[in-house]
């Protein structure tokens, strides 16, 4: 069997189970994906890719897809856009060639960059990822971004824990951010903490979040008990 009949077999398979009550070829969405897959599939197979070269045009066609670049970005001036905002300090400049790049300029002269892609921030009590301002700029202090630039194919991943000392501040107010899992495998330590304060969202010492901890969980107890006692 060729690698193509082998590969059309298995996408009849995948469609049949997607939308078995499909007649005619009628459009489905999830049909449809693995019937452009296929295209995609085919068209390699057509240019005679096998083994290596399969494996290289592999590794560019996924870095296309997530919208990554083939060669390093160089901080040339045709390669940003400058999307400063009225009353911001200094200049914001995005990259044209990668859209989640950024070119601070600040007051002083003084430039920073910020992919706002390459790290995501796992919330470990509901097991959920999102993309934290405050967990990226923790990484970029402890690996800026220097130029030229290119992405690396996974991201870092922060393991943070969220605290509700407050129920007056809604979902969460504190955030302890534990470690975090560079793109290569390698874990390294952070260890700090950030709260709701009276100034705003700042950094707060470790005497701090273990009070703002206990104060979490005896309003989860006093919740539950409030709780029971309605139910009861």
């Amino acid at each position: 069997m060729s690698m193509l009949t082998w590969a059309e077999q298995e996408v009849k398979i995948a469609c049949e189970r997607e939308a078995p009550d499909r007649k005619n070829n009628e459009w489905d969405y999830g049909c449809a994906c693995y019937e452009s897959a296929l295209k995609a599939y085919k068209s390699l197979i057509e240019d005679g890719h096998s083994g290596f070269s399969w494996s290289i045009t592999k590794h560019i066609l996924m870095r296309l897809m997530e919208d990554k670049p083939l060669t390093p970005i160089e901080d040339k001036p045709e390669v940003w856009k400058d999307v400063t905002c009225k009353n911001e300090e200094g200049k914001l400049y995005q990259c044209k060639r990668m859209s989640s790049l950024f070119k601070h300029v600040r007051p002083n002269g003084s430039i920073y960059y910020d992919d706002i892609a390459r790290v995501t921030m796992h919330e470990i009590n509901t097991d959920t990822n999102w993309n934290s301002k405050t967990a990226r700029d923790i990484i970029n202090e402890m690996f800026p971004i220097t130029m030229p630039y290119i992405p690396q194919d996974k991201q870092y991943v922060v393991e943070a824990t969220e605290y509700l000392s407050d129920r007056k501040n809604g979902d969460f107010d504190t955030v302890n951010y534990k470690f975090v899992t560079c793109p290569d495998g390698e874990i390294r330590h952070i260890e700090r903490a950030f709260g709701e304060t009276k100034d705003g969202w700042k950094e707060i010492d470790m005497t701090e979040l273990v009070k703002r901890i206990q104060m979490h969980y005896e309003r989860e107890r006093k919740e539950h008990n409030e709780d029971n006692k309605r139910k009861g």
